[in-house]
């Protein structure tokens, strides 16, 4: 048990490292010096560089601290210290290490495409391990938890809108930039609902466990987006067991698998595809 455990550990720890050099890469070696403005508390963090010269990592921590602090209660304490770690790596490679490759000085468009698409990859692999790089991610996370029919990457298109006009009228003042910005926060969250998503497809995670029920205090939020609980009995022992259905979606799955894990390790899991889910956080029905 302690081994597994400490292999998941391990395994999102590489994760973040990953997903922090994709970040690191589009932030430090595209935007920074493409002279546009980037979206998310990252993009202030890019504001007060230009205006006080701040690193873009350290500027990110430090506008985590109040929005942590807030934040800490609503998010559960598990998620509340994985985003921890995932932002002060992040932070650490866009300082220190992302800073050693080349930077790119090409045409702008490309540079925002390249911007786009590498943070979009970067922040949906940090939130597939059930985690977030903090700042606005706790906010549009808190946000989806209020209105789960919202996308996260509808709503991070909105507050990273509110951020790219900040940022021009601030700091780069220029039209060019600001179509830029725009164009960043599109494929941002394009790539993060595709990643996160699909093509508006979800799972069916079907658990066959003794512990279905369970405290829900003790669950972290957002994780069962909304389950159903059948009761049944195990044809061979005669054991009463219950059968947990719930639908979710490909970010909500991993999160399920390590909940029932952490509850039941006995629990038996079947998770199938579907075509597609409609209703409360998921699409709409027309």
């Amino acid at each position: 048990m302690e081994q597994e455990k400490e292999g998941s550990l391990w395994k999102e720890f590489f994760a973040d490292i990953a997903a922090g050099m994709l970040i690191a890469a589009g932030l430090r070696n595209f935007a920074l010096h493409a002279d546009f403005p980037v979206a998310g508390f990252a993009g202030i963090a890019v504001i007060l560089y230009h205006v006080a010269g701040i690193p873009v990592g350290a500027g990110t921590v430090l506008l985590n601290i109040p929005v942590a602090i807030l934040c800490y209660r609503s998010l559960g304490k598990a998620f509340f210290f994985r985003s921890v770690r995932s932002t002060l790596i992040v932070s650490f490679l866009t300082d220190y290490i992302a800073p050693l490759f080349p930077v790119y000085t090409g045409d702008r468009l490309l540079a925002a495409l390249c911007t786009g698409g590498l943070c979009g990859m970067g922040y949906a692999l940090i939130f597939l391990q059930g985690s977030s790089t903090g700042g606005q991610d706790f906010i549009s996370l808190w946000i989806r938890k209020k209105r789960p029919y919202l996308s996260l990457g509808a709503i991070t298109f909105a507050l990273d809108g509110v951020i790219i006009l900040l940022g021009t009228v601030l700091v780069f003042r220029d039209m060019d930039g600001l179509i830029c910005g725009v164009l960043v926060t599109g494929v941002l969250a394009g790539v993060i609902n595709k990643v996160l998503y699909g093509s508006g497809r979800g799972r069916l995670a079907m658990i066959v466990t003794e512990k279905g029920g369970g405290d829900r205090r003790r669950d972290q939020p957002g994780i069962w987006p909304g389950r159903t609980i059948l009761r049944g009995v195990g044809a061979g022992s005669g054991k009463k067991k219950e059968v947990v259905i719930c639908a979710c979606d490909n970010k909500q799955i991993h999160r399920i698998k390590r909940a029932v894990h952490e509850r039941d390790p006995r629990a038996f899991t079947i998770i199938l595809e579907s075509g597609e889910v409609v209703g409360e956080g998921f699409s709409r029905a027309n």
